[in-house]
């Protein structure tokens, strides 16, 4: 190495990151959402909550009178940070840095009421103020990524990275919620093993908060995990045969 030049410390980013990231995308709760303050330009970091979208893009539930929301309103830039601690060192734990664009969803359409859904599926409790004149969510369109694995394995992602996309989420949107419904009412017991056989999760009453052409999300109380299938959905039409072959695997890898 030449004097003068630093070694790259950012790896090539393979399937393993991409799919790291979006595990934190997908089961993150809350984060630290960076936003500039119009009153003097400088970034002003917060706590949010968070879900996702079917696609993958975050979700956040805001007051009109916090301090990000009027960030947000002077310009949608923004930085979204998420991952769990964890026990010991925090900084060897997997965190993901998201460069994203804030969009208000309007609350009189489609997108807003599966946003809504979503959110809620999440974040039960907070149908208790979801509904306030002062509260809205907003989409957060992410543009680039920082990935930090843990010590030395660190990747740079794009949107393209982060997200979901072909046909099977037009129909996903449509046929998620009653699939999610019938889950979690009537194979209680196929959710449960679901999350104990491809998660290694405690035996609890775990459900299903979310369906999407990547996989399933799962939560029991305040704990969150993420299951992928084995292939994409190319449409919702495998949803059902892909969920019962998962329930027959976990059913007999659980009993061996």
């Amino acid at each position: 190495m030449s004097k003068g030049k630093s070694k790259d410390v950012i790896l090539e980013t393979d399937a393993d990151a991409i799919r790291l990231a979006k595990t934190l995308l997908r089961t993150a709760r809350f984060g630290a959402l960076a936003t500039i303050d119009p009153d003097d330009g400088a970034p002003f970091a917060t706590r949010v909550a968070t879900a996702t979208d079917l696609d993958g893009a975050p979700l956040i539930l805001v007051s009109g009178l916090s301090a990000h929301t009027k960030g947000l309103e002077a310009d949608p830039r923004c930085s979204l940070l998420i991952g769990e601690p964890g026990k010991g060192d925090p900084l060897a734990h997997p965190r993901l840095s998201v460069k994203a664009v804030a969009c208000l969803i309007e609350k009189d359409g489609d997108a807003y009421a599966h946003a809504k859904r979503r959110y809620l599926s999440r974040h039960p409790k907070a149908r208790l103020y979801f509904d306030f004149p002062d509260f809205s969510i907003y989409r957060l369109e992410p543009e680039a990524a920082l990935l930090n694995g843990g010590f030395a394995r660190a990747y740079r992602l794009a949107r393209a990275d982060l997200l979901s996309t072909g046909a099977a989420l037009a129909e996903l949107a449509e046929a998620e919620a009653g699939a999610i419904e019938h889950m979690n009412s009537d194979h209680a017991d196929a959710v449960e093993n679901y999350a104990r056989h491809f998660t290694g999760a405690p035996a609890g009453k775990w459900r299903i908060t979310g369906i999407d052409p990547d996989g399933l999300d799962l939560a029991l109380g305040d704990e969150t995990r993420r299951v992928f299938f084995s292939k994409p959905l190319a449409n919702a039409s495998q949803m059902r045969a892909t969920l019962v072959a998962m329930a027959r695997e976990a059913r007999a890898g659980l009993s061996a």
